[in-house]
This record gives C-alpha cells, sequence and structure tokens, in this order.
C-alpha cells in the first residue's frame, strides 16, 4: 500500500493561492492515479482533481476548473494542487488519494491509499 503525506495547507484570505504536495512512497504499481478530495464542514467528501501517471489531461471537478491546477514530479514521487483565487467556499480539509491502474473516478472508494489531510481555510 502506498503512503501518502499531505502538507501545505493553512489559513488565507479569498483571492490568496496555496499550493499543497502530496508525498507518496510506498509505492509498487507502474500505474496509478493520484487525487485531490476535500471534505468541508458538514459536507459531503467531494472530488477535487485527479491526475494519471501513464499520462493525459487530469480531471478537475467543476468547481475548480480554472483555479486549481494538479500535478505530478515523478522523480520526487509528489503531487501538487496549487489553488489560486481561493474562495470561503474552498475552505475545507484536503486529502491525497491513490489508486492502482489508469482509470479516472471521482468516486472516494476506488481509491486505494490516503493521507491524514491538510486543513485549508480561506477568509473574506
Amino acid at each position: 500500500q502506498v503512503q501518502l503525506v499531505e502538507s501545505g495547507g493553512g489559513q488565507v484570505q479569498a483571492g490568496d493561492s496555496l499550493r499543497l504536495s502530496c508525498a507518496a512512497s510506498g509505492r509498487t504499481s507502474s500505474r496509478y492515479v493520484m487525487g485531490w478530495f476535500r471534505r468541508a464542514p458538514g459536507k459531503e467528501r467531494e472530488f477535487v482533481a485527479a491526475i494519471r501517471s501513464s499520462g493525459g489531461s487530469p480531471n478537475y471537478a467543476d468547481s475548480v476548473k480554472g483555479r486549481f491546477t494538479i500535478s505530478a514530479d515523478e522523480f520526487k514521487n509528489t503531487v501538487y494542487l496549487q489553488m489560486n483565487s481561493l474562495k470561503p467556499e474552498d475552505t475545507a480539509v484536503y486529502y491525497c488519494a491513490a489508486r492502482r491502474g489508469s482509470y479516472y473516478t471521482i468516486n472516494g472508494d476506488d481509491y486505494d491509499s490516503w493521507g491524514q489531510g491538510t486543513q485549508v481555510t480561506v477568509s473574506s
């Protein structure tokens, strides 16, 4: 199983930017998908973005398209989530997740490994 550790969360003002990082270790599969999810207080877990090792375009939730960018540094085994133009509704705990294979899915239950989460708070 893959171990995932997120970092980079914090408290910012609306319109600011943050970059989250997810360091992966222990990966054994050559083909995988890395995703970001979030859970806001009192709400269900929500898919944010995903990227796959085999290439191709990343996948984004409509709510973050044009503002968030997911990328991966294969050498560092790290996935990033660049978040620009942050809004108060982006406030949530952000989780990194990994799944074997190359199929995109927005269902968190399809992911095999999860990080502990990092808090992002956006004030107006």
